[in-house]
């Protein structure tokens, strides 16, 4: 239950649901209930392929690529910096998509799961294990879909500038795990250096 709670946390803050809610409903906004039922469910299934794909093939790709994970954990925390800084500093911008496609691009992929994600997965399985990872992917994955079913719902009750402080919230807690992952690639490449 330990590790399931340390894998869940950090992808429940990548992820960022609730952050990505009013993209969601701007997106859909005007759609009939089927039509936004259709794009929720093509949102998860995308998210999903993606980051099994990459929970499966990463560390292959690493050593194709003859990348460590601590060099990844340095590169891969500077990423969620630059992200989650741009996400705390950024105005609100206008979306208009594709109705066919917006449940895979931009909804699924990288909204759901995008750089932030795929970077924890690799690191969390490097670290706790492919089991729990996977559980707690999957229950986050399931928290959307909760959250984008009920998302009127969910906007009414914590309003426009509720569902935009709550995203903040998670932009900083991101930051810090940021710092923390860079910090820890740091140590291992010197630790690395230092054994030769």
């Amino acid at each position: 239950m330990r590790e399931f709670l340390l894998t869940f946390i950090p992808l429940f803050v990548a992820v960022d649901a609730i952050g990505v809610l009013p993209l969601f409903i701007s997106f859909t906004e005007g759609l009939e209930a089927r039509a936004k039922r259709k794009i929720i469910i093509q949102s998860i299934i995308t998210a999903f392929c993606i980051g099994v794909v990459f929970l499966f093939l990463g560390k292959w790709i690493f050593k194709v690529l003859g990348v460590l994970v601590s060099d990844f954990k340095i590169a891969g925390g500077a990423v969620l910096l630059a992200i989650s800084l741009a996400d705390i500093l950024r105005h609100e911008k206008s979306h208009r998509m594709p109705i066919d496609t917006v449940g895979a691009v931009p909804i699924g992929t990288p909204l759901v799961t995008g750089p932030a994600v795929l970077t924890t997965i690799i690191i969390l399985v490097d670290t706790y294990g492919m089991r729990p990872t996977v559980a707690a992917f999957v229950v986050n994955l399931i928290i959307v879909w909760i959250i984008f079913t009920f998302a009127g719902a969910i906007t009414r009750i914590l309003g426009k500038a509720g569902s935009k402080a709550l995203s903040k919230i998670a932009s900083l807690l991101l930051t810090a795990i940021a710092v923390m992952m860079m910090r820890k690639g740091i140590i291992e490449t010197i630790a690395q250096a230092i054994r030769g």
